[in-house]
């Protein structure tokens, strides 16, 4: 049994396992490449548990995550983040010790790994279907074209790699589906125009979650969805019951005439993102902790709000009593991504440690 006595990230492993399993099942039923995303773990023990269900790919979303994986056996490594040519240096030894994919979307960037990087890497076009984050305008296919030809050996124009983003800012399973098949055509309308060869990559997990089928698709590349969170729940990605982190936040101070209480789980425990319904803005669902894990959500608890140490849980006036100083409460985060990389390492539900990059 775990024992909390300051903010903890605790992590169900076989909750995350499930959701690992799951995935990997899918994308091998419609016979896709899974390569998932790390930037949701940042842990070299979690990446073991991906290597037992048969994944030989990752993606991560920087070069230093790439430099970490890499010096843990991981040797086929996609950097899903537009190439950073002041790293280009890193860059060139990364691509004599795995298989690299980088990604692009300007001129300059395929410049510089033309003229600085001797060993062959995969190079993908970073392709915008309306996330309007980055990458090269879906119609804009003269100059994606351009981009293309620019690669020079011993380089491999790879394919066309996109992120539907806007996915996370729907709650209909069938907005979710629509923006997936949207942004699905436009990829294959380009790859038809350009050559047929290229591969297709793709990764969000509110899409891989909720399509049952991958067709004309060659990758997924979905990463939040071993922990899922407060988000991924609201928009509909999964249930609540699949969230396999939780952060413990010891009780501080607690307000009987405002039915409030504070804990210590801020913004450097949860960040700050936040979500909205008919009741207002929220930073987190409270749950009680239990031996085997948490609650369902507690009714009418609230994070209602977060400065960088504090958090501010309203409950209702029927339940401060309930709540002493010292008590220690649970915080499904809204992003567990972000958790997970303000907390650096994790509390399995035995007791046992995992660390992360950032240790």
């Amino acid at each position: 049994m775990y024992k909390v006595t300051k903010p903890t990230l605790l992590l169900d492993k076989k909750k995350a396992i499930k959701n690992i399993k799951a995935m990997a099942q899918k994308a091998k039923a419609s016979g896709v490449n899974f390569r998932p995303h790390f930037k949701t773990h940042f842990s070299k023990e979690i990446g073991e548990w991906y290597r037992e269900q048969g994944v030989k790919r990752i993606t991560v979303s920087s070069i230093d995550m790439a430099v970490y994986f890499a010096s843990h056996g991981w040797d086929d490594i996609t950097i899903a983040f537009p190439v950073n040519i002041l790293q280009i240096d890193v860059l060139k030894h990364l691509a004599k010790v795995v298989q690299l994919g980088l990604v692009v979307d300007s001129h300059t960037a395929v410049e510089s790994i033309n003229a600085e990087i001797e060993s062959p890497i995969d190079v993908y076009i970073k392709i915008d279907t309306g996330y309007h984050r980055v990458g090269v305008w879906h119609e804009n296919t003269e100059e994606i074209k351009q981009l293309g030809e620019a690669i020079a050996e011993p380089h491999q124009f790879k394919g066309l790699l996109a992120h539907f983003g806007h996915t996370y800012s729907k709650t209909k399973k069938e907005e979710i589906q629509s923006i997936y098949s949207s942004g699905l055509a436009a990829l294959n309308s380009l790859r038809e125009e350009l050559d047929k060869n290229l591969k297709i990559s793709i990764g969000d997990t509110p899409s891989c979650s909720l399509i049952e089928k991958f067709e004309n698709v060659n990758e997924i590349r979905p990463g939040n969805f071993i922990f899922y969170d407060a988000m991924q729940a609201h928009i509909g990605s999964c249930q609540f019951e699949d969230i396999a982190v939780c952060l413990a936040a010891p009780v501080v101070a607690v307000y009987p005439e405002r039915s409030e209480v504070v804990v210590h789980a801020g913004a450097v425990h949860l960040s700050k993102d936040k979500l909205d319904d008919e009741q207002g803005t929220y930073f987190g669902k409270i749950v009680a902790l239990e031996e085997k894990g948490w609650s369902a959500p507690l009714k009418g608890y609230r994070v209602i709000g977060l400065s960088q140490e504090h958090g501010k849980i309203s409950l209702p006036k029927d339940q401060i009593e309930k709540i002493e100083v010292g008590d220690v409460l649970g915080i499904i985060p809204i992003h567990s991504c972000l958790t997970a990389n303000l907390m650096k390492e994790y509390l399995t539900l035995r007791g046992e440690k995992i660390g992360t990059m950032h240790q």
